[in-house]
C-alpha cells in the first residue's frame, strides 16, 4: 500500500497491490494501521456502505456537519467510478479545491476523505460497485449536499457520459448558495475535530 495526499487538504489516495495467480486475485483493500499512519489518526467505523450504479449515475456532492463529520474510506471492487473530493469546509485553504481519482477494479486503490470534506462519484460502468466505511452512522439532520453541476466547483464529470442525479441531488444548493444559508462546515471545527481524534 502506498497512501499519498491529494489536492484537497485531509484527503488521501491509497494505492492497493493485488496479488494474484491463475485461481483470481487476492487485494487488501484496508489497513487501519497504514491509515492511521498517514492520518494520524484510527478511522473509527461506525458503518459500512455498499452501492450498485449504472452507467452515469452521479451521487454527491455530500457531506455531514462537523463535530462528529463523517470521514469516509471509499474503494470500487467491481466496475469503474470517478471518485471526487471537494472542499467544503468555510475558511479552508483549499475552499472550493476539488481533486479527483479513478476507482477502477483491475488497478485497485482506494480513497480516503477526512470529516468536513464533501464527496462525490459518477460511474463509469453498468454495475460498478462502491463500498465504503464510515466513522459515524446515518444522520438525516446533519448530512447535506451541494449541486454536483454547480459551473463554480467545475467538477471533472466526462463529457462523454450521460449523467443521471437524484431528485435529492437536482435540488441541492450551489457552493455559494449553502455558504449564505450556513449549511457547510468550518475549517476551525474541522481542525478541532481531527485534534480531539489525535488525542483519543
Amino acid at each position: 500500500m502506498e497512501i499519498r495526499e491529494l489536492a484537497v487538504s485531509d484527503s488521501y489516495v491509497v494505492d492497493l497491490v493485488p496479488h494474484g495467480d491463475t485461481r483470481g486475485r487476492f487485494t487488501e483493500w484496508y489497513r487501519a494501521d497504514v491509515l492511521s499512519q498517514s492520518v494520524g489518526h484510527p478511522l473509527t467505523l461506525a458503518q459500512a456502505n455498499h452501492s450498485v450504479s449504472a452507467r452515469g449515475a452521479l451521487r454527491g456532492v455530500h457531506f455531514a456537519l462537523v463535530p462528529p463529520g463523517q470521514a469516509k474510506y471509499i474503494y470500487c471492487p467491481v466496475g469503474r467510478v470517478l471518485d471526487v473530493v471537494v472542499d467544503v469546509r468555510v475558511g479552508s485553504p483549499t475552499f472550493g479545491v476539488h481533486d479527483s481519482v479513478l476507482l477502477d477494479s483491475e488497478q485497485p486503490r482506494a480513497v480516503y476523505l477526512a470529516e468536513g470534506l464533501g464527496h462525490a462519484f459518477v460511474s463509469l460502468a453498468d454495475g460498478s460497485s462502491v463500498t465504503y466505511l464510515v466513522s459515524s452512522g446515518y444522520d438525516p439532520a446533519r448530512e447535506f449536499g451541494l449541486h454536483p453541476l454547480d459551473p463554480v466547483l467545475d467538477l471533472p464529470w466526462p463529457a462523454d457520459v450521460e449523467l443521471e442525479l437524484s431528485a435529492k441531488d437536482r435540488e441541492a444548493p450551489t457552493l455559494a448558495e449553502a455558504q449564505e444559508q450556513g449549511l457547510l462546515p468550518t475549517y476551525a471545527e474541522s481542525m478541532a475535530r481531527y485534534a480531539e481524534l489525535r488525542g483519543r
